[in-house]
């Protein structure tokens, strides 16, 4: 029986990734994908340029795309999108990868390649790590799934094309129509 080789969060910090995939790293297993296509980035961007703007414009924190966090134990995730709060941020070296912080708000946009057990992995990694809501938004069935943490579940929620994105306890103010999202 062959055995896995488990990877600390320093071994995989110091890992060089080849063009054309994207590294994970959950409970110490290296998770290998490829590369985003050019149709799941302009999905994130319909998302993350105006949720960044409006963040910033209201001084409530960052909003980041594709980029290492530190969650719980050997966890490490790269949210399609991630926003932290202004008060969680200061003290962080910005400058660190993976980021020792956990995003608010992880947004996963749901590609061709992605399994749905891995999926709700990651959702059940971003809420134990403190994650206040996940969403993962699937563009060909223009439907989204927002989690909200639960006393003993996730608290889940759908949302099609004809509602809209809100976070109104971390976003207070934001609403973008998923059909702009989803094109």
């Amino acid at each position: 029986m062959a055995t896995k080789t488990l990877l600390t969060v320093k071994d995989y910090a110091a890992l060089d990734e080849p063009a054309g995939v994207r590294y994970e790293l959950t409970n110490g297993e290296l998770i290998v994908t490829p590369s985003a296509s050019f149709f799941h980035n302009n999905i994130r961007d319909r998302l993350y340029i105006p949720l960044k703007l409006f963040v910033k414009t209201q001084n409530l924190g960052d909003v980041t795309s594709e980029t290492d966090m530190k969650l719980v134990g050997e966890v490490v995730r790269r949210p399609d999108i991630a926003f932290i709060q202004a008060a969680r941020l200061k003290g962080i070296d910005l400058d660190q990868s993976p980021l020792p912080i956990s995003p608010d708000l992880a947004i996963e946009i749901v590609s061709k390649n992605d399994r749905g057990d891995d999926l709700l992995l990651k959702v059940f990694q971003y809420l134990e790590a403190g994650a206040q809501a996940v969403w993962l938004v699937y563009p060909n069935t223009r439907v989204a799934y927002r989690y909200l943490p639960g006393k003993r579940e996730p608290e889940v929620r759908a949302a099609e094309a004809g509602d809209k994105f809100e976070e109104p306890e971390l976003l207070p103010g934001f609403s973008l129509p998923l059909a702009e999202v989803l094109g």
